[in-house]
């Protein structure tokens, strides 16, 4: 099962994770303190050139009967589109620059480029996901309904397929996001099935109705003669930012390490051990100054499910003190190149849409789902006691706190050695059968050849047998 008990699991005390809670409230109240110009001026760059890109590519796309016109136009309105995806409609739903009261540069006005509703998403997205982080039955973000992430999901026929599924996701991936986040509006408002005229609906209609006419039919239409290259053009855009998307997301939620949770952990949680959800559940990628600019600064997925309305220029600062905490209360901080992460993803949906009799792992300690339970016979006991207390705090010898990361190292060794003890003795049981056999062997050779030695013997005996009878035959006769 998924992890029940996070303080169990992270090997931290309760005091641990209430002073790791204090420190990152720090943390977000000194960048709120900070905030002014030079962060205002970021957004409002970063919103000037996104428009810029877009309206150089839609004039340069007025020539896209042209090859170079056509790859050009395309590659600045796909940047466009990023941008505006990622770093701007992304962040700004989040609340991210709410702080400037600026009515254009607002979560509760800002429309982003895609498919849904950007209100829709903000209630999905914002309660859903950033509320229930990785919480099974909670948080409708895990495996967007589509996808089995964790062995805890019972699997179905149905799972057979989600490797296309999957590529289906990727390259509709706003679709997807607009209908998934649709269906949770839906929900929320109580709307009847039936009611086809609700507000949820009616909203979403708009959307697309808007979307599709702009990108299909309004801007196509405008570039006159080039109206299909230009057509086109824009739809390899939005396949060109609906993967890209796709990426970021899978890849800060669901390579090996952003753990997966129970309905059981979030009673009486405390903010400290929400944050420590947030950070365990999260993962990032490394990524340079370009590229987490084009992944809206959503390489620091963790900095952003701990902070997700702090401005996202500032992640970068943040994460050195988040790793710095992560350090200190010895925790793991998930990372690795983005095409490491994607692949350990990419795995796990393949793995995963297979029968459970074909896993080896269980789903207490498995590469994608673990829990507590994983160190039962490996680790000791959670909370600290006369025996256990070298296990928690400051280990006395090094002057370090011993947590997760200690734990899943140790537990790690002991594995190998169990798993070599394993093989060991597999290898014992294999020469003591084939020793056996080697015994059972000769025995039955020494058996036939007695079987044989006396069937020789019973033959000449009853050889022997035949001459006497004969020679008295013979005898009685001569008589």
């Amino acid at each position: 099962m998924a992890i029940t008990d996070i303080q169990a699991f992270a090997h931290l005390t309760a005091a641990d994770i209430e002073t790791l809670g204090q420190e990152l409230d720090s943390i977000r109240r000194s960048v709120e303190q900070s905030r002014g110009a030079r962060d205002a001026k970021y957004i409002r760059r970063t919103i000037a050139a996104q428009r810029g890109l877009e309206v150089a590519g839609r004039a340069v796309l007025f020539g896209s009967r042209n090859r170079w016109a056509w790859l050009t136009g395309t590659a600045l309105l796909s940047v466009a589109k990023i941008i505006e995806n990622m770093e701007l409609g992304h962040n700004v739903s989040h609340g991210q620059w709410d702080w400037m009261n600026d009515p254009e540069i607002h979560s509760s006005s800002w429309e982003w480029d895609m498919t849904g509703p950007s209100s829709q998403w903000r209630r999905a997205h914002n309660y859903s996901h950033h509320t229930y982080t990785n919480v099974l039955g909670k948080d409708e973000d895990l495996g967007f309904g589509i996808l089995r992430m964790t062995r805890d999901e019972p699997w179905k026929p149905i799972h057979l397929v989600q490797p296309v599924a999957n590529l289906v996701l990727a390259a509709t991936f706003e679709w997807g996001i607009a209908l998934h986040d649709w269906s949770i509006e839906k929900e929320l408002a109580d709307t009847p099935r039936w009611e086809v005229m609700s507000p949820p609906n009616v909203e979403f209609g708009r959307k697309i109705a808007r979307q599709v006419t702009k990108d299909f039919l309004l801007y196509p239409a405008l570039t006159g003669p080039a109206f299909k290259s230009t057509l086109k053009a824009n739809a390899t855009a939005n396949l060109i930012r609906n993967l890209w998307a796709y990426a970021v997301i899978f890849c800060g939620h669901f390579p090996d390490g952003a753990e997966k949770f129970t309905i059981e952990q979030l009673e009486g949680e405390t903010s400290g051990e929400w944050y420590l959800r947030q950070m365990l559940g999260s993962a990032n990628f490394k990524a340079g100054p370009a590229m987490a600019f084009m992944s809206g600064n959503l390489c620091y997925q963790i900095e952003h499910h701990l902070f997700p309305d702090l401005p996202s220029n500032r992640y970068p600062e943040i994460a050195v003190r988040v790793r710095e905490l992560c350090d200190k209360y010895d925790l793991p901080y998930t990372t690795g190149s983005l095409g490491k992460q994607y692949l350990l993803a990419f795995r796990t949906i393949h793995k995963l849409a297979l029968p459970d009799r074909f896993l080896k792992a269980t789903s207490d300690n498995a590469p994608e789902t673990s829990s507590e339970r994983k160190f039962a016979g490996i680790t000791l006991p959670s909370l600290p006691s006369a025996e256990t207390a070298h296990w928690l705090g400051v280990d006395p010898e090094t002057g370090q706190r011993r947590g997760l990361r200690s734990a899943l190292r140790e537990a790690k060794v002991v594995l190998k050695e169990k798993a070599q003890q394993e093989k060991e003795m597999l290898r014992e049981a294999k020469r003591a059968l084939k020793e056996k056999a080697e015994h059972e062997k000769v025995v039955l050779r020494e058996a036939t050849q007695a079987l044989q030695d006396r069937a020789r013997q019973e033959q000449a005996s009853l050889r022997r047998k035949a001459v006497r009878e004969k020679a008295l035959w013979r005898l009685r006769r001569s008589r």
